[in-house]
């Protein structure tokens, strides 16, 4: 069963079917599920959310893609942490639900989307970085954060990659489906 659903998520017009429409399959998503959000959950979603976003800003700051070997900053402690920030994001805003079990299925469903997902771009990532990337592979945990190397830049932050990776775009979409959310929750009727 789960392998017929991580094959799922590799098949390559799936795939094209989810990018090319994901802006309006989540615009669809959030319309659908407005009814069923709970105010009450609004500041747990939100900081939730919001760690995530932090993790996904840090990424765009610290990675200069097909450069270099990302190895910096959350790159020196797990090998994918946008994806852990992307689940967060998308985890803070299940929470509005007001039902907090739907977040083990969305988890099991995640990684199941993420393993598929790093696995192709390992596999487009060893010959392009070769040894280098084979150490950092046996160095750094590939989805659960642990302590970087001693020596290991961390604290790291770099505005033209952030801008590059466009960072201040992400987080002003963010912020604004937070705030028409909030503002769904302050003002619709009861």
């Amino acid at each position: 069963m789960m392998q017929a659903v991580k094959s799922l998520f590799s098949q390559p017009k799936v795939r094209r079917f989810v990018v090319a429409l994901r802006v309006p399959l989540t615009i669809a998503a959030i319309v659908l599920l407005a009814p069923y959000l709970r105010r009450e959950w609004l500041l747990a979603g939100f900081i939730v959310s919001m760690v995530g976003e932090l993790i996904q800003l840090w990424c765009f700051a610290s990675l200069d893609k097909n450069s270099d070997l990302a190895a910096r900053g959350p790159y020196a402690m797990v090998r994918n942490p946008m994806y852990l920030g992307r689940f967060f994001i998308i985890g803070g805003f299940l929470l509005l639900l007001g039902q907090p079990w739907i977040l083990l299925p969305y988890a099991i469903g995640y990684w199941l989307y993420m393993d598929s997902r790093v696995g192709r771009e390992e596999a487009r990532l060893r010959p392009l970085f070769g040894e280098s990337y084979a150490k950092y592979c046996r160095e750094v945990r590939r989805f659960v954060p642990g302590l970087p190397k001693p020596g290991q830049p961390v604290a790291v932050w770099n505005w033209r990659l952030f801008r590059q990776n466009h960072g201040p775009l992400n987080l002003m979409l963010t912020l604004t489906v937070w705030a028409a959310v909030a503002a769904w929750l302050q003002f619709r009727p009861l």
